[in-house]
């Protein structure tokens, strides 16, 4: 087979298709990571060249070929205990604020997006049992999103390696934790109190089914998103909070630079954004 060829034309054409498909722009700097992967596809469907490969791509009915793409295309660089700061916060300042405020008994819902491999929503449990009295009197509902359905299968597997448990305490890596000889197994009990689904943030038709959130996590995922799609992300988790809501972001985010629909609130342990409480 003839080597694979990406010419500055097929990668522009499969920069803006991938955009318009996830929100993601890869720009010319990522052309070695994109035309890497690129040629790993094609040769995988035995397509000829990059244009039958790409008419295959975009008419294909059951964006199979698409999803395998989106997985490989993703980067899931993540740890337990990422930012901790903002956990503290959570169990310190959000939860009760967000208690106070409702009228009902229904769940604390808790949206984490992206999920990766899990390690994100699990730290988020392992410290509500550990750090949050709140959690003896509260059902916590926690969703856990991704668009790779290949880093979903892991994290539902919840197995990790020495490098993604080394901030984690050693009472919680005793308690939660099993060591076997594939590595650190996260506890049958913390993996079904996360349900992990996929999710493209750009597909109306994917997002509309999440409502009612308290709390949004969206951290270091907007990073890769243009200012449109930024602001389309910020529109649709305004819809998916309950007013007074608020999400928290990746430390080199801010929301304040992408929308005007939420208000910033600066608590000791963090800046986080709420959406407003009756129009407030």
């Amino acid at each position: 087979m003839a080597k694979i060829i990406i010419s500055d034309d097929d990668f522009q054409k499969f920069q803006e298709f991938f955009y318009r498909k996830t929100g993601i722009q890869f720009d010319h700097s990522k052309r070695y990571f994109v035309d890497k992967r690129l040629v790993e596809r094609i040769e995988a469907n035995k397509s000829e060249n990059f244009r039958s490969y790409f008419t295959m791509l975009r008419f294909q009915a059951s964006g199979i070929e698409l999803q395998a793409l989106v997985n490989l295309m993703t980067i899931n660089e993540t740890y337990f205990f990422r930012e901790e700061y903002q956990f503290h916060c959570l169990v310190n300042s959000i939860l009760p604020e967000i208690v106070a405020r409702k009228r009902d008994q229904s769940p604390i819902r808790i949206w984490v997006i992206p999920s990766s491999s899990g390690e994100e929503p699990y730290s988020i449990a392992m410290c509500l049992l550990e750090r949050w009295a709140g959690i003896h009197s509260w059902d916590v509902e926690i969703i856990s999103s991704d668009i790779d359905t290949k880093i979903l299968v892991q994290a539902r597997a919840g197995l990790y390696s020495e490098r993604s448990v080394k901030h984690v305490p050693k009472a919680y890596m005793q308690k939660y934790f099993r060591h076997g000889q594939q590595g650190y197994q996260i506890s049958d009990d913390l993996r079904s109190a996360v349900e992990f689904t996929r999710i493209n943030l750009m597909e109306p038709s994917d997002v509309r089914g999440y409502r009612n959130f308290d709390v949004i996590f969206c951290r270091n995922l907007l990073i890769y998103f243009d200012d449109l799609s930024r602001k389309q992300a910020a529109e649709t988790f305004y819809d998916a909070l309950n007013p007074g809501g608020f999400i928290c972001l990746g430390h080199s985010e801010s929301m304040s630079r992408i929308s005007s629909l939420y208000k910033i609130r600066k608590f000791p342990e963090a800046i986080v954004y709420q959406k407003p409480w009756d129009g407030k």
